[in-house]
C-alpha cells in the first residue's frame, strides 16, 4: 500500500484577529502541504481561535457544521488534502474542545470531542466528551482522533489500537515545561500500541501560555520520523502501513494482552 504523506502545521501562538485569519493561514500551509505531496494536513488544538480564550470562549464556539468548518471544507478540497482541525464546538448550550476531520473533497469524515480535559481554563471552559474511540478512513488507513492531554492516558491510546486505528491524530496545545510529552511519552505510546501518532503543537507565547512546539509524527516501531523545534514549522512525514504490519508482526504486544488480569484498572 502507498505511504500516506501527513503534513504537521506548527504554527505561531496570538488569539487570531478572527478565524478568517486562522483561515488564511490555513490556506497557505495547505498549498504548501500539497506541493509536499501531503494527502493529509494536521493543525493544533484549537486552531480556528487560537487557544488563550478565556471566557471568550463561549461566544466563539461553533456547530460542528458551522462557518468555520465550511471555510475549511472550501481549503480542504481546493488543495485536494484532508486536514483536522482543532475548534470551539458549540451543541445547544454545551461547548467541547474537538477536532474535526475533513476529507480531500470537503466532506466532513469525523469529530470527536476531548475526553480528558487539562488544568482550570479548559475544565471551567468545557465539558469532556464521552464518546472515546472516534475514526474515519483515508486512503486505506484507518485514522483516530485524540486531543493533546488524551494521549497522556496509555488507556486511551490502547483503546485506539484495539479498535483498529493505525494513524492517531493528536492536536496539542502542550506548554513548557512538559517536553517530555512529545520527546518522550508519544513515541512510547506509539511503540507500546503499535501504531502512527501524529502530534501538533503550537509555539510561542499566547496569554500566559508558553507553548513547546516540537510537533512530530512517532511511528510504531519507536522512532520519531520527523520533529519540528520550538518555532513555527510545516513537518512533511510518511505513514507507512507496511512498516506498521511489519512492527506488529516483530512486537506482539497487543496479541500478548491478557485482559481478564486487568480488570482491576476499571
Amino acid at each position: 500500500m502507498t505511504p500516506l504523506r501527513i503534513a504537521l502545521c506548527q504554527g505561531p501562538s496570538g488569539v487570531p484577529a478572527s478565524t478568517a485569519d486562522s483561515i488564511a493561514a490555513l490556506d497557505d500551509a495547505a498549498r504548501r502541504a500539497a506541493a509536499a505531496g501531503a494527502r493529509l494536513l494536521l493543525t493544533d488544538e484549537l486552531f480556528l481561535t487560537g487557544y488563550a480564550l478565556g471566557e471568550a470562549v463561549a461566544g466563539l464556539a461553533e456547530p460542528a457544521d458551522g462557518p468555520g468548518a465550511r471555510a475549511v471544507a472550501r481549503v480542504a478540497a481546493e488543495h485536494g488534502l484532508a486536514i483536522g482541525y482543532g475548534y470551539p464546538e458549540r451543541d445547544g448550550e454545551t461547548v467541547f474542545n474537538s477536532l474535526q476531520l475533513i476529507g480531500p473533497d470537503g466532506a466532513r469524515l469525523a469529530n470527536y470531542r476531548k475526553t480528558h480535559l487539562f488544568g482550570e481554563y479548559e475544565t471551567t471552559s468545557f465539558t469532556p466528551g464521552s464518546d472515546l474511540v472516534v475514526q474515519a478512513e483515508l486512503d486505506g488507513v484507518r485514522i483516530g482522533l485524540l486531543i493533546c492531554y488524551d494521549v497522556e492516558f496509555p488507556e486511551a491510546v490502547r483503546a485506539h489500537a484495539l479498535a483498529g486505528t493505525e494513524l492517531l491524530l493528536v492536536p496539542t496545545a502542550l506548554m513548557r515545561p512538559y517536553e517530555i510529552v512529545p520527546q518522550t511519552i508519544v513515541p512510547a505510546r506509539a511503540w507500546e500500541s503499535q501504531l502512527y501518532i501524529a502530534y501538533a503543537n503550537r509555539c510561542g507565547v499566547e496569554g500566559d501560555f508558553t507553548f513547546a512546539g516540537l510537533s512530530c509524527l512517532a511511528a510504531p516501531d519507536g522512532t520519531v520520523r520527523a520533529r519540528a523545534g520550538a518555532g513555527e514549522d510545516l513537518v512533511v512525514a510518511d505513514v507507512d502501513p507496511e512498516l506498521l504490519r511489519a512492527s506488529r508482526a516483530e512486537n506482539t504486544y497487543l496479541g500478548d494482552r491478557r485482559p481478564a488480569l486487568y480488570t482491576s484498572l476499571t
